[in-house]
């Protein structure tokens, strides 16, 4: 037994020493330093379009500058900017069969200033009854890319009415358009509608930065978190506006600059590493949509997701879990990684909740790649889990940054035998 004690020891031991650096790198200071900026009441929630998520995203760029990173891909910069598009409706009107059509009754979801539909042949019809599932037929046409229009029985005019808040999102700019009509004529034989749109062009960022490998350097692994929240909204009852996101994401943020700061300090990787601040994950994951169009998905050998880590997950201190931990064997890997060490992963304890599929791991996840979640947030359902979540309680002080610090540090170590070529994760199963 003292033998086994002793042997444990030896390669707890030597998982730290071989590598010298991590403490001076990845330490309570420095991890406090980044998610003060980052969680600051300053930064006002880092909302999209906001001025102060283009501060966010100056202040990461600076930081990746700091630590050596390069470039992405062609970019001269480490912003990875694109356009999305908002529209408003100035003018609906026409009829379908002989029924008025206008703003109270049509949703339209389309980037186009103008719109004029006058057959029906041109787009694919889908009927919403009385007694049809809203959510599965309805909901998923704004994320089609085809011409749609869905009919509406008025029995489901409750969920229509929030449709509308989605068609006013920013979206990317689509040749595609879903009309929305909610109407007891499910089956008309004619539609002459016209829409006139107010439309606004804005930009958004990720911040990206790369370590090139060496003999795998076409191969790639990418480690990522969302640096947008959710802005100033309702006061609570402490009169406090601010939604500071620190746990959500500024944690997992945190610990993506760290990690690009010791790996770069390290220079052990034969892989490609990739490190992103992606952008308005919080309004539909567009930051991350947008990244992995630029990548061949077939050349990335995985994604590491860091969210909300800076509360104790379920089993206490040195603990988080893997959302998807049974898609792909990238769990098992890193938890082998670790053996002889404290910490230890888990597989999702919240599967209810759908996690693998709410994060920004989510769009590389579609495409087949091992793409996973790591976090130790508790999503229960209330009142057992995070007190703070996207309230704006969610503040530096409710993070236990000493914990949160050996997280970002097992993550450095868990990856080592993927970032060097030895381990790779199985992939997973593409989405249709």
């Amino acid at each position: 037994m003292k033998k086994t004690f002793l042997s444990l020891t030896i390669l707890c031991a030597g998982l730290y020493s071989c590598s010298p650096k991590i403490a001076s790198l990845i330490n309570p200071a420095e991890v406090e330093r980044i998610e003060r900026v980052l969680s600051a009441d300053e930064m006002k929630g880092r909302a999209l379009f906001s001025p102060e998520l283009d501060k966010a995203a100056e202040f990461i760029a600076g930081e990746f500058q700091k630590s050596g990173l390069e470039f992405f891909g062609e970019n001269d910069s480490y912003l990875q900017t694109f356009s999305m598009i908002q529209t408003s409706p100035k003018e609906i009107s026409g009829t379908l069969d002989n029924e008025a059509l206008n703003s109270s009754n049509v949703i339209v979801n389309t980037t186009a200033t103008t719109l004029s539909a006058k057959s029906l042949t041109d787009y694919e019809v889908v009927r919403v009854a009385k007694d049809a599932n809203f959510n599965q037929l309805a909901t998923p046409a704004f994320r089609s890319k085809k011409n749609m229009l869905i009919l509406i029985d008025p029995a489901h005019a409750a969920s229509y009415a929030r449709l509308s808040r989605n068609a006013g999102r920013a979206k990317f700019p689509t040749e595609y358009t879903q009309v929305f009509i909610l109407t007891e004529n499910l089956d008309p034989k004619a539609i002459d509608l016209s829409v006139i749109n107010q439309v606004k062009e804005q930009k958004l960022q990720n911040v990206v930065g790369v370590i090139p490998g060496k003999s795998l350097k076409d191969e790639y692994v990418v480690f990522g978190a969302h640096y947008d929240h959710i802005g100033i909204g309702r006061p609570d009852a402490n009169n406090d506006s601010i939604y500071n996101g620190a746990n959500d994401d500024a944690a997992g943020t945190t610990a993506v600059m760290m990690l690009g700061k010791y790996f770069n300090q390290l220079k052990d990787n034969e892989r490609t590493l990739i490190f992103v601040a992606f952008t308005a994950e919080e309004s539909g994951g567009f930051g991350a949509i947008y990244f992995s169009e630029q990548l061949d998905p077939d050349q990335v050998m995985a994604m590491v997701n860091i969210e909300m880590i800076g509360t104790e997950s379920k089993w206490g201190t040195n603990s988080a879990y893997i959302t998807g931990y049974e898609k792909s064997s990238m769990g098992e890997i890193l938890q082998k990684n670790l053996t002889g060490s404290k910490f230890h992963f888990e597989p999702d304890p919240y599967p209810k909740q759908n996690l693998f599929y709410r994060s920004d791991n989510r769009t590389l996840a579609a495409l087949g790649v091992p793409a996973h979640t790591i976090s130790t947030a508790k999503m229960d359902e209330m009142p057992n889990n995070e007190p703070n979540y996207h309230k704006p309680s969610d503040e530096i002080e409710t993070l236990d940054i000493a914990n949160m610090t050996e997280i970002i540090k097992a993550i450095a170590l868990s990856s080592k035998t993927i970032i060097s070529g030895k381990d790779t994760p199985t992939r997973v199963e593409k989405l249709e």
